[in-house]
């Protein structure tokens, strides 16, 4: 979220125009996969100015919580936590950021927890969705900009 913050990155550069050039009615924000437990502070920090240039802007931010990765897998593995443990983690900071911006929450990171035992949602990596889990992720996205 801090490159999206910052005019002198191409990708800030880009975010910042669009939020003063453009109207949206809501703006999604999701941190780098473990951003919001190796950075906690930072990841708030950011959440919660981001959060005021998208209300400027006359948009809702809407939380996209991600998920932990997967259980079991190589990645999880030199991550140095288990599977409960980052969901946990990942739930409670995206959680945090959402109560103190007043933000909606698409909690895809719970669904992917929920299911962890009976579908596999994960591409070969074990941090990013296959098909199937970015399916569900856009559900759930989708019915919370619905609702």
């Amino acid at each position: 979220m801090a490159d999206q913050l910052n005019p002198k990155t191409k990708m800030g550069k880009r975010t910042q125009e669009a939020l003063q050039n453009e109207k949206w009615d809501f703006v999604i924000l999701q941190e780098m996969s473990n951003g919001p437990i190796t950075s906690k502070a930072s990841f708030l920090e950011n959440a919660e100015k981001l959060c005021e240039k998208i209300r400027e802007n006359g948009a809702k931010p809407v939380f996209y919580a991600t998920w932990a990765y997967q259980r079991g897998g190589k990645k999880l593995e030199t991550f140095g936590m288990d599977y409960d443990e980052m969901y946990q983690k990942l739930y409670e900071a995206y959680h945090l950021a959402a109560d103190r911006n007043h933000t909606l929450i698409a909690d895809v990171g719970k669904k992917f927890y929920e299911l962890s035992d009976k579908v596999n949602l994960y591409a070969d990596d074990g941090c990013h969705p296959n098909e199937k889990g970015s399916q569900i992720a856009a559900e759930i996205i989708a019915e919370v900009l619905m609702n």
